[in-house]
């Protein structure tokens, strides 16, 4: 819903996008607004503009009753603001993908604000965000004994939706404890479970969450350059500062950053040679004091010819030194070009952790990157020199800016991808909050004791989050990695997602059909950041489609809720757990993170085409192909060897892994009418372990020789004796099923079925 709200004498007007059957949007007009949402009626001009924006602008028609969360901003920017909120919604929306709600985002500017006063401006600021607040619990359906209760005076278009999640964002980070008092006010359902990260929830700033998972893109890209960065020194530039969350806790991430030079909005730091472990030391003092700047950086640690310089100055003259770390010309330059020079500097890493839009692509122009303040420090993609970029912060590049530094060597994934760590963690905070408030509830858990117990659990939360952020970037190397071989499936996923009117390729700046094939005639694949926009609707179309089946309710899939929360609450609420409200969202979210980063992006589509089976067919496939292989054991081995092992090497391992996964879920689909979880399991797990077992002397000749040379060479790259074989044994592993069918059939032993397979797939 697209909804424009002017606050005039205690009236609001909102359009309702909805589509007729001639397919074209058409407006609707609402509703009163009751006093209480106002704190005081403006006169004669409106207090403040609202603009809240979700998918549906983009023209894709979703079910009413959304389960949603948005974060929402305290927007500076009154001249093009819902052009800000527009592209924050994009990033995430598809940011969104690996959690359990779609993703909205909302923003307002205070038209009336104090001309000074740093308390009086926040107080005026909060008044608007109460009333923001208001507004939306005005509109938005309650629940009371599981019955829900639609709003007094409003004219619902779309079904019963209680669900309503309101996260901290710029300006408003603050915020959460006003957020979850206005819940208490109007007895909103989900009590203090509203707007996450409030006094009784997770801080993100503290458990440094969002820099941690963008922190996890960083690595990985380093590790497929060959390269230890938590061992081993590294040269970075940055956008942001000490004080900020993103900024600040990501370069504390690593002992061997050597931070050359950095900007805010107010000064430019400049440390042409850091000593790494005394200028951490230094980062680490800033980002424990209080409102800090750079300002506040001990000039007694700034190596040779560096300095801390004001933007606001007229001119800033650099040093020899300072000229030779950032490969400048001149002796002098204006703030801004310096700023353009230091984005541009020959480093390892560019680290966003700011606000703003720096990187374009070299076809766009400034206006493209819609970020009017940034303009004259902005540069193009072409022009970078670092080696990785790191996107901490939201919008920080243009995604065709993405490509295009992609397409010139550089390694990035997106904003979205990157940063999805906070959207996550508050994800799991608001569902442990639903499950511990019903344990209240039922007076098994006071509300002290919950609290308690939120603080124990924190790591362990942050340690649920990482692993999908651990997991999305993996799958998005593996598929690069493979783009020769699977660039095919993947154009066909787009064509696929885009025929069902999900994705609209111009939006999310995909190349067209015979872009994508002059690319493949010309050797070149899809770049990371355009695999990391196919995974993220990839998800949102299989989670829907799950959502839409049986397949959530399968008591065998069940499980998937314990895995989603912490251990302890699966041990000690289990009841709870299994009757979650939103018990099919949670499992659907996680069946659907689980196989798109085990199989990839296209492969659920592609099943799709080769047996004609459906979302929950395929799911249920895989989830015994899973079982039955134990294929998360032989995955977690392999990931135990980062830096120990050329990630090339994983990369191919993991690739098996899917080749092998990929040919049992074929043949249960085409094999099996019906797929009954726990039944094939126990059916066909034993066999599967007795053929492992017994593998290599079921061989034959030709057949052993390759597994031999496999193994060999894998122990070559310091992979475990143990797991080189597993892996070496993959590609047999996947005809599994259909040997340990032959010998239920034939009354036979695995092995003597096992031999004879082997010997008619050789010789024919």
């Amino acid at each position: 819903i697209r909804a424009l709200i002017d606050v005039v004498n205690a009236t609001v007007r909102t359009n309702y996008y909805q589509k007729t059957e001639s397919g074209e949007g058409k407006s609707c007009l609402a509703l009163k607004l009751t006093p209480r949402q106002i704190p005081r009626i403006p006169q004669p001009a409106p207090l403040y503009e609202i603009f809240v924006c979700s998918p549906r602008v983009e023209g894709v028609h979703l079910r009413g009753g959304e389960v949603a969360r948005g974060g929402l901003r305290w927007s500076e920017r009154p001249e093009d603001f819902r052009t800000e909120v527009l592209g924050l919604v994009k990033a995430q929306r598809v940011k969104n993908a690996v959690i359990v709600p779609m993703g909205s985002k909302g923003g307002f500017v205070a038209k009336r604000l104090p001309a000074e006063g740093r308390d009086e401006i926040q107080a005026e600021v909060v008044a608007c965000y109460r009333a923001f607040i208001g507004g939306l619990l005005d509109l938005t359906d309650n629940l009371s004994d599981n019955k829900v209760i639609p709003p007094d005076d409003v004219v619902r278009l779309d079904g019963d939706d209680p669900y309503l999640v309101v996260a901290a964002d710029k300006g408003t980070a603050t915020f959460s404890d006003i957020a979850n008092e206005l819940s208490a006010q109007y007895q909103f359902w989900l009590g203090d479970a509203f707007a996450s990260g409030g006094s009784a929830g997770y801080d993100h700033k503290k458990m440094g969450i969002t820099a941690r998972g963008a922190w996890e893109s960083v690595k990985r890209h380093f590790r497929e350059l060959g390269k230890d960065i938590q061992a081993a020194d590294f040269s970075v530039v940055g956008i942001g500062d000490m004080a900020g969350d993103v900024f600040g806790n990501g370069m504390l991430l690593s002992k061997h950053i050597r931070l050359i030079a950095a900007f805010n909005h107010r000064h430019i730091f400049i440390d042409p040679n850091p000593d790494a472990d005394a200028s951490y030391r230094e980062r680490k003092r800033l980002f424990e004091m209080p409102r800090s700047s750079w300002a506040d950086y001990d000039r007694a640690v700034i190596s040779s010819g560096g300095g801390v310089f004001a933007r606001s100055a007229k001119s800033i003259s650099l040093s020899a030194q300072a000229k030779k770390a950032l490969n400048a010309a001149r002796d002098q330059y204006a703030p801004d070009e310096l700023i353009n020079l230091i984005l541009k500097a020959e480093v390892e890493l560019l680290w966003n952790g700011g606000i703003g839009t720096y990187i374009k692509s070299s076809r766009e122009s400034d206006a493209d990157a819609q970020d009017k303040s940034n303009d004259a420090v902005r540069v193009s993609a072409n022009e970078l020199r670092c080696k990785v970029l790191g996107e901490g912060g939201n919008l920080g590049a243009t995604q065709l800016g993405r490509i295009e530094f992609s397409q010139c060597g550089g390694l990035c994934y997106t904003d979205a991808i990157d940063n999805s760590a906070g959207v996550d963690t508050s994800d799991h905070e608001v569902n442990i909050k639903i499950l511990l408030n019903a344990a209240i509830r039922k007076k098994l858990l006071a509300k002290d004791a919950r609290n308690a117990l939120l603080a124990q659990m924190e790591e362990e939360v942050g340690a649920l989050v990482l692993r999908n952020n651990y997991i999305q970037t993996q799958i998005i190397s593996v598929e690069s990695a493979r783009g020769h071989r699977r660039m095919a499936r993947q154009s066909r996923a787009i064509a696929a997602l885009e025929r069902d009117g999900l994705l609209d390729r111009a939006i999310e700046f995909l190349p067209d059909t015979a872009t994508l094939d002059a690319r493949r005639e010309e050797g070149k694949w899809l770049t990371r950041p355009e695999l990391a926009v196919l995974l993220s609707y990839s998800k949102m179309d299989l989670y829907q489609a799950l959502l839409d089946s049986d397949a959530p309710d399968d008591p065998y899939l069940a499980v998937e809720i314990d895995r989603y929360f912490p251990p302890r609450l699966a041990r000690d609420f289990a009841e709870l757990v299994r009757s979650h409200r939103l018990k099919r969202e949670i499992i659907s979210t996680q069946i659907t993170n689980h196989l798109v980063g085990m199989m990839g992006p296209s492969f659920h589509l592609r099943l799709a085409d080769l047996t004609g089976g459906g979302a929950a067919q395929i799911t249920r496939a895989y989830i015994i192909a899973r079982d039955i292989l134990d294929t998360p054991a032989i995955c977690t081995d392999i990931e135990a060897l980062d830096n120990r092992v050329a990630a090339a090497v994983q990369i191919d391992m993991l690739n098996r892994v899917s080749i092998a996964m990929q040919l049992c879920i074929t043949w249960l689909l085409r094999n099996q009418t019906a797929l009954d979880c726990r039944e094939l399991v126990d059916a066909f797990r034993p066999g599967c372990e007795k053929l492992r077992a017994t593998l290599k002397q079921s061989l034959g000749a030709q057949a052993k020789k390759r597994f031999d040379n496999r193994a060999a060479k894998l122990r070559e790259h310091g992979v475990p004796p143990t797991l080189a074989e597993q892996a070496a044994a993959l590609s047999a592993i996947g005809y599994a099923l259909d040997i340990v069918d032959v010998a239920a059939r034939a009354n036979c032993a695995i092995d003597h079925a096992a031999g004879i397979y082997f010997q008619v797939r050789e010789t024919l």
